[in-house]
């Protein structure tokens, strides 16, 4: 099975997007969808250099929640901060040391950064593992970094280490 499908839950999303796109879930859409679907996840086997273990999913899910909301609650930050007459936003840059080393953990913890309005990964440096994130509205540097560790780092140990 694994050679016809390498990477299901891939492929599952990627037919799912595909017919909520596509507005049917005719046979036609099912069928062109689901030969995608196949492969991209025989693409993503070619990218992919490690097996992505998820050692406790209700915690993902959390993970998917917080993020979410977080989400939501920065659009309107932003907003505010856009529509509020006062001084300029004060942007500036973050360099936060990091505990997690998982490449998957990683890239989840830097789409939720960066998917975040009002900020964005920047640099990820291997060697003394931080990560250089820039902020649009930054009030304090620590404050941040203790959000980010407690939020979404912690939840990414649990999930992928």
């Amino acid at each position: 099975m694994r050679r016809l499908l390498p990477h299901p839950f891939v492929a599952a999303l990627l037919l799912a997007f595909w017919l909520g796109m596509q507005q049917s879930a005719g046979l036609g859409h099912i069928l062109l969808g689901g030969a995608i679907a196949i492969a991209a996840s025989h693409l993503v086997s070619l990218v992919a250099t490690d097996r992505v273990k998820i050692r406790n999913p209700h915690r993902l899910v959390q993970l998917v929640a917080v993020a979410g909301l977080d989400i939501v609650r920065s659009n309107l930050a932003v907003l505010l901060v856009l529509l509020t007459p006062r001084p300029s936003p004060k942007a500036g840059f973050v360099r936060m040391k990091l505990e997690l080393t998982s490449p998957t953990g990683l890239a989840v913890l830097a789409c939720i950064i960066t998917a975040t309005p009002g900020s964005a990964w920047l640099e990820y440096d291997r060697v003394y593992n931080t990560v250089l994130i820039h902020v649009f509205d930054l009030v304090d540097e620590t404050e941040w970094v203790e959000t980010i560790r407690a939020r979404y780092e912690n939840l990414l140990l649990e999930i992928f280490q």
